[in-house]
């Protein structure tokens, strides 16, 4: 079973380690192996890169998802990574509400179509199903469909959670129509069942770490910055979306996965099954109030009951003993500038609107006789320029670029701007931070310069909305996540040496006996295997 938890940095689970009740996180970190020094090694850290990674174990360089968005050349436009206009929903108005999404990423697709199809690599589900002639039977459930799909891989089958239709729901590419326990599931309306509730906290206020945080949270859409939250009523517009900014989300997302489990046979014959959980609502909380707030840690402590509810329910029905369990996470974050202010910490918001109209822009449009737009657009992390630029013989576009990257890092933030001449020709500086650009680089789907701001800085604004904290950097606090082990054969250690997220994939391969994924190119963590 392979949990990822969305923006769980890797400092999180032991900074609430005492809170902590028994069975959920406590059993992963004290009975356990517990990978506290392990990375992402791409610079891009975003939802569907780190899914796709871990699910994979190679980097986007091969897989391929070098963004939750980016610019398709031929289609002249801004692509969302798992969009498919080949598989649409089969629950009709179940697409992406624009008017309440909060996910800009999502609201780029053209259609509700959803595949796995631009996975450009195999997953480590998928070379299951391979090994087993197809027997093994491998899920992928999250309340975010890139954080399903990517899991699931192409052999599998993903479920994901519908805001529109408040319902859990998946494309006509894994079926045709739904399984009966998939309908049974969304008719008893457990997603609906919170109506009128509000979000509360778990324990006694003076118990929290985080009880005298105030004065940089939003309030969203009156959800409110302080406790409690309230849902409001099912029939309003906002409703499912304040459940997946709150622990229901991820109680519903367990409760479906609980349910997949007894209707599908997982564990019951002795060929391997796979499932993974993807649980968001971290992600969302960290966005919207900041990974050191009392939101989020709240919310932590309650995953940890969710946990231990579907970890006790695992053990009932398979056997904590007849099942290889691992955790990690898709990427960290940065703290709010708000928060590190009040420590005396600097932090700040890039503001990157004006860019086409900068004196610098001005400059490098006059120096190459440029009369129209500069850039198409920024697709995070990836600046593209405008067609007519790219396609214009008689612009040295090696110069061009190094024009542009000389010229941005002067900008308020900037800490790297970094020519994709230079990545296709791999002449970079030999560091770190480079060769995590570099690993994130694809020549079909990457833009045409890779901005890396400086630490604790970022975009704050995610199509209009005010948000805390954005991730996506190369920065330590973001490519730092947990790696944990539990259950079928492992003796509890802590281990401190680096490790990557790229070795999970090939660990469990071996682990189950199958092929590496086609683009691994991890380590063997090899106390898993008892070494």
């Amino acid at each position: 079973m392979q949990i990822t938890v969305d923006q769980l940095r890797g400092d999180m689970p032991t900074r609430h380690l005492k809170q902590f009740g028994e069975g959920g996180f406590r059993y992963l970190l004290e009975e356990g192996i517990h990978y506290n020094n392990a990375h992402h090694t791409h610079a891009n850290t975003e939802t569907i890169v780190g899914h796709t990674t871990l699910a994979t174990g190679a980097n986007p360089a091969a897989h391929g998802m070098i963004g939750n968005l980016w610019y398709d050349r031929e289609a002249g436009r801004t692509v969302y990574n798992i969009e498919d206009p080949d598989y649409s929903l089969l629950t009709s108005g179940a697409d992406v509400d624009d008017a309440t999404e909060i996910d800009p990423t999502q609201r780029a697709a053209t259609s509700d179509g959803r595949s796995p199809l631009t996975i450009l690599t195999s997953t480590f589900g998928d070379e299951l199903a391979v090994n087993t002639a197809g027997r093994a039977k491998v899920f992928g459930v999250s309340i975010k469909d890139r954080g399903a799909v990517a899991m699931a891989g192409h052999a599998g089958k993903a479920f994901w959670f519908s805001k529109a239709a408040g319902q859990f729901v998946t494309s006509n590419y894994y079926y045709d129509r739904y399984p009966e326990w998939v309908e049974a599931w969304n008719d008893k309306g457990l997603p609906q069942s919170f109506s009128g509730q509000s979000w509360e906290l778990l324990n006694p206020i003076d118990t929290y770490l985080f009880a005298n945080e105030k004065g940089y949270k939003p309030d969203f859409a009156g959800f409110g910055s302080t406790f409690p939250h309230p849902l409001g009523e099912a029939e309003s517009g906002y409703y499912t979306t304040f459940l997946t900014l709150s622990p229901f989300g991820d109680k519903m997302t367990a409760d479906f996965a609980k349910t997949l489990i007894d209707a599908e046979g997982l564990g019951d014959d002795n060929v391997t099954d796979f499932l993974a959980v993807s649980f968001s609502v971290t992600d969302y909380v960290g966005h919207l109030f900041g990974p050191s707030s009392l939101e989020a840690e709240d919310n932590l402590l309650q995953l940890d009951r969710t946990l231990a509810d579907l970890f006790a329910y695992i053990d009932a029905e398979v056997g904590l003993e007849n099942t290889l369990i691992v955790l990690s996470s898709d990427h960290g974050a940065p703290e709010a500038p708000g928060y590190l202010a009040s420590i005396g910490m600097p932090g700040g918001y890039v503001t990157p609107d004006n860019w086409d109209t900068a004196p610098a822009v001005a400059r490098i449009k006059e120096r190459f006789g440029i009369p129209g737009a500069l850039f198409e657009g920024y697709d995070h992390p990836y600046l593209t320029l405008a067609a007519e630029v790219r396609n214009n013989p008689d612009i040295d576009r090696v110069a061009l670029e190094t024009m542009i990257s000389d010229e941005l890092v002067a900008f308020e933030g900037v800490a790297y701007a970094i020519p994709s001449s230079r990545l296709r020709e791999g002449s970079l500086p030999d560091n770190a931070l480079m060769q995590a650009v570099l690993n994130n680089y694809h020549p079909g789907r990457s833009g045409d310069i890779y901005l890396v701001f400086q630490p604790e800085w970022f975009i704050n604004d995610m199509d209009g909305l005010s948000v805390t904290v954005t991730h996506g950097s190369p920065w330590r606090y973001d490519t730092f996540v947990p790696i944990l082990f539990a259950g079928q054969g492992i003796a509890p250690q802590k281990v401190s040496r680096r490790v990557h997220t790229i070795d999970v994939a090939l660990t469990l391969s071996i682990v189950a006996g199958t092929r590496p994924p086609s683009g691994a190119t991890g380590e063997v963590l090899l106390e898993v295997l008892g070494q």
